[in-house]
């Protein structure tokens, strides 16, 4: 008989898996308690900006043509027991205001609506990032009241979605990683990968405490290079060194690799300073605080970056204020494809150029509504060109392609000074001076 899947919340996460898991062919009922979140699926749009996720809805929620009607959507969570014998769990888990810690309410109130509605065998997924231990408790909670009782199991299957990748990342995944309990709940995991793993995807079979860790160390390892290569930029500039150059030539050991090594300003987003806190906080529950100590660097060079951006701004107009400087920031998003402003650090240095009298314009390719939102008091330009209109400076705070494509000497044509500083050391300074610009990047004060 054909698995049925069901996905609870639709949210970034859940939306690209309902949506992936139609795709490999299988019959999805996903859940929102949100209705207009609902209402836009239904519509084949999503609440976010990912690549391909539209098209990939449309292609299966019914009511559109050619679709193959494999995906719906409801609010009643009776249909989605009755329907589910493989119950994904894909909500948000965000940190605790005022704190480190990871804020868990979201999943225990999903597993306490859905359980009472297990009256059959079923297995509950887990794919939110939740501090360790958290399944454990889960499964109990989940056995205690499901009128299954023990046959309504529970597995740790941990996302590792890269915002702007995250349909090629469910569907042609580097690796799934499963916690489990018995040999049941592996051979069901391993009927809804098929797919993936014919085509040879790794599937890692563990225990609960092992699956829950390994997003938050590989979010911990991708931010402790990012951090690293921002502090080799600090010196760098104290040295006359170029980052760049020195990324490329450190990049070339294959122990250590090229990806994540461009210094700049910084990481942000709702994933790595959430989860690196949050694992901080986990390991001090757990008697390990020491073990983490150096992810509480981490996360201060990180900010640190912000503020270095800003301070490399007021050099490069002379030092003084920003009091009546026209600024133009191209970036809003914390990484590019994506509409994503949450822990923005374009939008964070453009705030604070903002709050010391600065006039900023900003523009982003997609996150120019969700900016506005979030800073209303900051200027929007409708394209990069306007943005760059009688600036004394231009920002690249997010590496959009549409930046690196953009001309010089047309923005050199609107522009009250040719300066640009670069805080993703993205763009060609050799292009930018050629049209008259004065380039200056991060940790690069002699490229």
């Amino acid at each position: 008989m054909a698995l049925k899947i069901t996905v609870i919340g639709t949210g970034y996460l859940g939306a690209t898996h309902a949506a992936a898991m139609a795709e490999l062919g299988f019959e999805v009922l996903a859940l929102d308690v949100v209705r207009e979140k609902i209402e836009m699926l239904e519509r084949g749009e999503t609440p976010m900006y990912e690549p391909g996720l539209e098209e990939l809805l449309r292609r299966h929620v019914a009511g559109f043509e050619g679709s193959s009607g494999r995906l719906r959507f409801t609010q009643d969570w009776a249909e989605v027991g009755a329907f589910g014998d493989v119950h994904f769990v894909c909500v948000n888990t965000p940190q605790k205001h005022g704190e480190y810690a990871c804020d868990m309410s979201y999943v225990e109130s999903a597993l306490a609506s859905l359980a009472p509605h297990l009256a059959r065998p079923a297995l509950v997924v887990g794919k939110s990032t939740v501090p360790v231990g958290s399944a454990d408790r889960l499964a109990r909670m989940i056995a205690e009241l499901a009128p299954a009782g023990e046959d309504a199991e529970l597995a740790w299957n941990p996302e590792f979605l890269r915002e702007g990748f995250a349909v090629q990342d469910t569907l042609h995944p580097d690796r799934i990683v499963v916690g489990v309990r018995s040999e049941r709940a592996e051979a069901l995991l391993r009927q809804v990968y098929e797919t993936p793993v014919g085509e040879g995807t790794p599937f890692v079979v563990t225990d609960f405490p092992t699956a829950e860790l390994v997003k938050t160390s590989a979010n911990s390892f991708l931010a402790t290079k990012i951090s690293f290569i921002n502090a080799m930029a600090e010196v760098c500039e104290a040295a006359d060194g170029d980052v760049a150059k020195l990324a490329e030539a450190i990049g070339y050991d294959d122990r250590i690799g090229k990806k994540f090594l461009r210094a700049g300003i910084g990481f942000g987003g709702g994933c790595l300073p959430k989860d690196i806190r949050a694992f901080m906080a986990r390991a001090g529950e757990l008697g390990a605080d020491q073990a983490l100590t150096f992810l509480r660097e981490i996360d201060s060079i990180n900010m640190r970056q912000r503020g270095r951006m800003v301070e490399l701004a007021r050099q490069a107009l002379g030092g003084g204020s920003f009091l009546g400087r026209r600024i133009a920031v191209l970036g809003a998003t914390f990484k590019p494809d994506s509409d994503d402003v949450r822990d923005s650090p374009a939008l964070n240095v453009a705030g604070q150029i903002h709050l010391q009298g600065g006039q900023v314009t900003v523009y982003d390719p997609k996150g120019m509504e969700n900016a506005r939102r979030l800073f209303p008091t900051l200027g929007y330009a409708p394209s990069a060109l306007e943005a760059v209109r009688g600036a004394d400076a231009v920002l690249h705070l997010t590496e959009w392609r549409e930046f690196r494509e953009l001309d010089p000497a047309a923005l050199g044509e609107v522009a009250t000074t040719r300066l640009i500083l670069d805080g993703r050391n993205a763009l060609d300074p050799e292009l930018w001076r050629k049209a008259g610009w004065t380039y200056r990047g991060m940790g690069r004060p002699t490229a």
